[in-house]
């Protein structure tokens, strides 16, 4: 909750949806893509029961908003966008607002980023059709993944998997949510 209260959302925003970036609702970012609500944002990141040594994954970059809560709490953040425009603004606003613990990728998050893995705990703000195999290979041992699946325009359900010490996979729902596709 410090570190969202200490981010400026208005920042994350398009110009023209600023008066809104302090309500707890998603927000047009362009590209056919949201912001979160801060809500979910607090909720997902509450989840993932981060400690300041981990290093995370994001899949769906968008404005940066949840990399840039991450990144105040754990020490590193690697966040992969699909869409080139996103990924730039992205990155150069991380980099002007002084987010040095950020890397942004620019590529299909479906993959991961197999070169930086394993990583603590990995984010997806996409949903997805099921869990992506590669990002659970992913997971260090006792690491976990918070990812919303299911299709568009349908309930999707967002899960917490955790990868248990002897590489067992368990995953819980933990609600209904509505997230653009991956």
């Amino acid at each position: 909750l410090e570190a969202m209260r200490a981010m400026p959302r208005h920042r994350f925003v398009p110009e023209s949806r600023r008066s809104g970036a302090y309500g707890d609702h998603p927000l047009p970012i362009g590209h056919g893509q949201t912001i979160s609500q801060p809500y979910i944002v607090g909720f997902m990141s509450e989840k993932l029961d981060l400690s300041p040594g981990d290093r995370v994954l994001e899949v769906g970059t968008g404005s940066a908003y949840q990399a840039a809560i991450l990144s105040m709490l754990v020490e590193r953040v690697v966040s992969i966008e699909i869409i080139e425009p996103l990924a730039r603004s992205a990155a150069g606003r991380l980099e002007e607002m002084g987010f040095g613990n950020v890397t942004v990728l620019h590529g299909d998050g479906y993959y991961g980023w197999k070169e930086a893995a394993p990583f603590d705990a990995i984010i997806v703000t996409a949903a997805a059709p099921h869990v992506p195999p590669p990002l659970t290979a992913q997971l260090k041992p006792g690491g976990r993944m918070i990812i919303p699946v299911g299709r568009s325009g349908w309930t999707q359900n967002l899960l917490l998997v955790e990868k248990r010490e002897d590489g067992d996979i368990v995953t819980r729902n933990l609600m209904a949510v509505s997230f653009v596709v991956l």
